[in-house]
């Protein structure tokens, strides 16, 4: 008859370790060594399978193992490392001495993995941004300026022209009237001689 802590087959047990059997493997690995998952639980006196201890040893009761948080300097080297080699946990787990795959994998996927997430959407906001400042702008039309800079002046040289006559001109225009080089009426002759002799007709 199967029960729930034994295998159908060969009535090995699962699910959780006890303190007695802890203390049975460490016992026997700090006296033999490792040498054979697929041996050592038989000749430890375990009802296990070889890769329930192994997974035991090395993720619970290494010696080596470091416990409490991860450093920023571990973060850092987990997220590089998984961005060139994926989930392969125990390679990751390699270049982080006294962790274990099992830790480095929920320390991604409760932690790291929101985090690198986060940050990849912000930097694509930020490329995103820069994309459409350095979008460039429509070329200047510098004919089409020219040509609205000389109507625009023309207007105003006219404008000015045709308003104002000064003082000066009008007297420059009666002067030009009366000038030596027209001929003019016997009136304008006979006015401007007596301009010339203004004491003859005294």
């Amino acid at each position: 008859m199967r029960t729930p802590n034994s295998d159908m087959n060969t009535g090995l047990k699962k699910g959780t370790w006890s303190h007695e059997e802890d203390q049975m493997l460490i016992a026997y690995i700090s006296r033999y060594g490792i040498w054979n998952w697929t041996q050592m639980p038989r000749f430890a006196g375990l009802a296990r399978t070889g890769k329930s201890c192994r997974l035991r040893w090395m993720n619970y009761l290494r010696p080596d193992i470091k416990r409490g948080n991860f450093s920023k300097e571990e973060d850092e080297i987990i997220v590089h490392s998984h961005s060139v080699l994926g989930n392969k946990w125990s390679a990751i787990a390699s270049k982080l001495p006294g962790r274990t795959d099992n830790e480095v994998k929920n320390h991604w996927h409760a932690y790291l993995k929101k985090r690198v997430n986060n940050y990849n959407m912000k930097s694509l906001d930020v490329q995103h941004d820069q994309v459409v400042e350095m979008k460039p702008k429509p070329p200047t039309n510098h004919i089409d300026n020219f040509f609205d800079f000389c109507l625009t002046s023309e207007d105003d040289i006219f404008t000015s022209c045709s308003t104002s006559t000064s003082k000066d001109q009008e007297v420059e225009f009666s002067y030009d009237y009366y000038g030596t080089g027209s001929p003019g009426t016997v009136d304008d002759l006979q006015c401007f001689w007596q301009q010339l002799n203004p004491f003859e007709n005294m």
